[in-house]
């Protein structure tokens, strides 16, 4: 089983690689600091299960995950970040990444998101599953963030992090 991890955090990796060497004996994985590197590695082998961080320097994450489903439109892709589910994950969801996990899930909601997302089926978290029937019922408001293209929505990623307006557009490949 062939798996990668794309995290610019050296402990992330180290710590999930350990996890994952427990439920998985035997895999091989590879690891990636950014997206540029990640890329390179996804073109270059065949992964059972990319493992994506969307806050990685120099990384536009929904042109990351829009790159890899035009190159390897099957890729089972579980996003592991610290950013909020409710607010993130139906976007990288729509562009085709069959999970969205915390950094903060427990061990036992990691390995499932892996098992799930290696077998090619989506995960979906319990409390996004929630949030999600909520919306649909109509007991919860929009979430606003889901108005905006995956382009105006990486804009705001970089802004909550207080980047400045030319460091986002240097990032971004935006002409100001």
């Amino acid at each position: 089983m062939n798996i990668l991890l794309a995290d610019d955090h050296v402990i992330i990796r180290t710590g999930l690689k350990r996890f994952i060497l427990s439920c998985i004996p035997g895999a091989i994985i590879d690891e990636a600091f950014d997206g540029d590197s990640a890329f390179a590695k996804i073109k270059a082998s065949n992964y059972q299960l990319i493992i994506l961080d969307i806050n990685m320097p120099n990384t536009d994450s929904f042109g990351l995950l829009n790159n890899i489903m035009v190159v390897k439109p099957d890729a089972n892709i579980l996003i592991f970040s610290m950013n909020a589910e409710e607010i993130y994950a139906r976007k990288y969801l729509q562009l085709g990444a069959k999970g969205y996990l915390s950094k903060a899930a427990p061990e036992s909601e990691i390995q499932n998101a892996l098992n799930t997302v290696i077998s090619g089926k989506r995960y979906i978290s319990p409390g996004l599953n929630e949030s999600f029937a909520e919306a649909v019922i109509g007991k919860r408001s929009e979430n606003p963030f889901d108005k905006l293209s995956p382009r105006e929505f990486e804009i705001v990623l970089h802004l909550i992090k207080g980047e400045s307006l030319g460091s986002i557009c240097k990032t971004l490949a935006l002409q100001t």
